[in-house]
């Protein structure tokens, strides 16, 4: 029986698509073997990415609000068979923030892939206001996309270190929006098994029983880091954050059987400021 040739995901912040591209995005993917490929950050239009990706992609496209910020995508080499935009109550805008897309695979199976970047949010500020509120959204959709597919996967640009290991200099960032305990106690809950349990902040919080692929793959190492300011020598420093992400539902996550970040070579090589996080799910 032949092998099962596994489904890879890649997701990246590519912080301006028409940028990244200029600077050779489009050579890291025609030699990377993505079949799906979810992007935040784009600040672009659809007819923009359809002209860099070419129509070989099936594309979905979901820009922010405003004009030339945010703005995230999916796109496969499989079309998908829906997919949903808008995260929370009707009032809340996370218009170019999540995009879901469900595409059927060889088997019958659904996998439901979502792309999304979470606010940076800004400590004391009408901004983290905001971040509380994507993620108190995220962790009331989380458990309904689980009872959708099995395999349930939301890539993207999370906005937060979980643990000390995911920050170099974690130390100097217990301040700052990115390493609030308030903001690591969601991800306690996203990654913890279903029950009640006493979270970083000493909330008392219920487990999701979600999988972070990075985390489980990388074990109890510092990293593997996806995202070094542009300044100074952080990235030759290797003085990063990981904070772009695959969570998945646990059937998905025991399927996995390769994990990369794809760091650049040198600094002046980077098309965008996160580096890609490619998985190969045997489903």
């Amino acid at each position: 029986m032949p092998a099962v040739k596994p489904l890879r995901v890649a997701s990246v912040n590519v912080n301006g698509v028409r940028a990244a591209y200029r600077k050779g995005m489009g050579d890291w993917l025609a030699t990377r073997g993505v079949d799906i490929l979810a992007m935040q950050e784009v600040r672009a239009s659809t007819e923009d990415l359809e002209a860099l990706l070419g129509d070989e992609w099936d594309l979905l496209h979901d820009a922010a609000t405003a004009q030339g910020r945010a703005g995230v995508a999916i796109a496969s080499r499989r079309r998908a068979t829906i997919h949903r935009v808008a995260l929370g109550d009707d009032d809340f805008d996370s218009a170019g923030r999540w995009l879901e897309a469900d595409y059927e695979l060889d088997d019958g199976a659904i996998i439901t892939v979502v792309s999304t970047y979470v606010h940076s949010g800004e400590a004391g500020t009408d901004k983290q206001v905001e971040k509380y509120r994507f993620l108190d959204a995220m962790t009331a959709r989380m458990p309904e996309l689980a009872a959708h597919s099995r395999y349930a996967l939301i890539v993207g640009d999370l906005n937060v270190g979980h643990r000390e290991l995911d920050i170099r200099n974690w130390k100097g960032n217990r301040k700052n929006a990115g390493f609030l305990l308030e903001e690591r106690a969601y991800f306690d809950a996203f990654f913890h098994a279903p029950g009640s349990f006493e979270a970083v902040d000493g909330s008392t919080r219920e487990g999701l029983g979600w999988v972070d692929v990075g985390r489980r793959h990388a074990g109890e190492v510092d990293g593997p880091y996806t995202w070094w300011s542009q300044r100074g020598q952080a990235f030759d420093n290797d003085t990063g954050w990981r904070i772009d992400y695959h969570v998945a539902t646990e059937p998905l996550a025991a399927s996995v059987v390769s994990y990369a970040v794809d760091r650049a070579s040198a600094w002046d090589t980077r098309w965008s400021d996160h580096a890609p996080v490619v998985v190969d799910y045997a489903i």
